[in-house]
């Protein structure tokens, strides 16, 4: 057994631990023990070391969310796949506090807070990413695709609202199947009928008890048929559909059909809770503390954990206080005013937490000394780079053109011979130059480019005046004749001139 204390001041923690049966460690006053550590995830005779450094030591959660982080990762929790992650804080003693996120940047937020997992809500994903209500708008693709964008964003695991599944048992196997290679750790799916409605809101109807646990065992299935081992939330409406002894049955039902967490939503009372979680006291518990008014009583922690509650959720903090600051926000610009100092974090506090430091350093690998063109005015882009881009020098009045010139280097051309290698009216433009040249209204040379006459393709690209042109109409008529010939002259919407000649 290891013990490790760990000092309110310390700035950073440093654990060595061996491959015994357990171990234990005291902090700020509290006791947590520890399940068997598997000798596997150690290299024979070495101990596991890791260090964490702690963003607020005075922090009493912060740190004990710290340490479980750090305990996590000597598990060999890096390792590991994100559903055998939240296995492993499942483990752990205690209750875990897992806020709902509804985009990558609210996970992030909620991994730098330290804690250990994440939801996603059906409310926030549809409110954020539609503008409508949670009743059934929201479809399959648009939540995995989300959610896809969330578990990509951040190392912690992940638990996703699958709604009822979309459909069927059927559609219920494809849900899990998706949940898994968008890289959720968990997944939650409920009893109700399409379209579903929000928790705590009217309206919730069910399906029959034989359909809500067929769909249970349609997602054990599909986690069998992919080799996964995705948590399944099995959550069930019926409280406020049916009855309080319908939901407890349901869950009942939803365990022996193996579900690993059940979660019966809108619990009406305290009775109701300890009730709950005396069914298939094996199996953890998961308790939704709806913010602002709900219909279950809203407990502390400490009190989820003693009526016997594993984890709990906090499906609309995030959502709410970012929909209030906002309008906040808009109060003060309508008003002329900028938002508070204090409303909102710094910009560079905001550079930092969306990795533009960490970003800039990992950019240092890979640095060139060639600089690369920027679009000007959308006349060229990324398909002009074989183009050598240079400015002109002072004119007569000593002013330089506010633009860049491109100067086109001209690639071999295929002489007499078309593109195919046969001859014909057109095959002769091959060895003609197409030159384009844009002069601003205010007398400056915006562009210069001189391209093969027979590349037609990727024209409207450099120049987008030229989509509605017949550009290959006009060679074909000009292809005969001897030297030059203007082909256009006009001005584009902008009031620049746009020539085009034949040379």
């Amino acid at each position: 057994m290891v013990s490790v204390s760990i000092d309110c001041n310390a700035k950073t923690i440093n654990v060595s631990l061996l491959p015994q049966t357990s171990f234990q460690f005291h902090h700020h006053h509290q006791f947590l023990s520890y399940p068997t550590l598997p000798p596997s995830n150690f290299k024979t005779g070495s101990p596991s070391q890791r260090s964490i450094s702690l963003s607020n030591p005075s922090s009493t959660s912060a740190s004990t969310s710290s340490i479980k982080r750090l305990v996590l990762a000597s598990y060999g929790g890096e390792r590991e796949s994100p559903a055998k992650a939240l296995r492993r804080v499942l483990e752990l003693p205690g209750i875990h506090q897992g806020p709902a996120c509804f985009d990558a940047l609210s996970a992030k937020l909620v991994e730098r807070a330290g804690f250990d997992f994440c939801f996603t809500t059906g409310f926030g994903i549809s409110a954020s990413r539609l503008g409508l209500p949670d009743t059934g708008f929201i479809s399959y693709g648009e939540m995995v695709d989300q959610g896809q964008q969330i578990t990509q964003s951040v190392s912690i695991p992940v638990i996703g609202d699958a709604d009822n599944g979309y459909g069927n048992a059927m559609n219920v196997k494809r849900t899990v199947k998706g949940y898994i290679r968008a890289g959720f750790a968990g997944i939650i799916l409920e009893d109700q009928i399409s379209p579903k409605a929000c928790g705590h809101t009217r309206g919730r109807k069910v399906v029959s008890r034989e359909e809500a646990v067929m769909r249970i065992k349609a997602a054990v299935d599909a986690r069998k048929e992919t080799g996964s081992d995705i948590i399944i939330v099995a959550r069930s409406d019926s409280r406020q559909a049916v009855s309080f002894d319908e939901a407890l049955w349901r869950s009942q039902a939803f365990a022996d059909a193996g579900a690993d967490v059940l979660f019966i939503d809108a619990l009406a009372s305290k009775e109701e809770m300890k009730a709950f979680c005396e069914i298939s006291p094996l199996v953890p518990k998961m308790a939704n503390m709806l913010e602002g008014g709900g219909k279950t009583p809203i407990l502390n922690p400490i009190e989820l954990e003693d009526i016997g509650y594993k984890l709990v959720a906090y499906p609309l903090s995030l959502l709410g206080v970012s929909i209030q600051a906002m309008q906040d926000a808009l109060t003060a610009i309508k008003g002329g005013r900028l938002p508070s100092p204090g409303s909102m974090p710094s910009f560079e506090e905001m550079k930092e937490i969306l990795g533009f430091n960490a970003y800039y350093e990992e950019e240092k690998q890979y640095a060139s000394t060639i600089s690369q063109p920027s679009p000007q005015r959308g006349y060229y882009s990324a398909a002009t780079t074989p183009y050598n881009i240079q400015r002109r020098s002072p004119d007569a009045s000593g002013q330089s053109p506010r633009d860049p010139v491109v100067e086109v280097i001209t690639p071999e051309v295929y002489g007499g011979y078309g593109a195919d290698g046969s001859r014909g009216a057109f095959s002769g433009i091959w060895s003609r130059t197409l030159r384009v040249k844009i002069t601003g209204r205010d007398g400056f040379e915006k562009l210069d480019v001189r391209i093969p006459a027979g590349f037609l393709e990727g024209i409207t690209n450099i120049v987008p005046a030229l989509g509605g042109v017949n550009i290959k109409e006009l060679l074909n008529d000009a292809a005969e004749e001897v030297g030059g010939k203007q082909l256009l002259d006009f001005n584009d919407t902008m009031g620049d001139r746009i020539q085009v000649f034949l040379e």
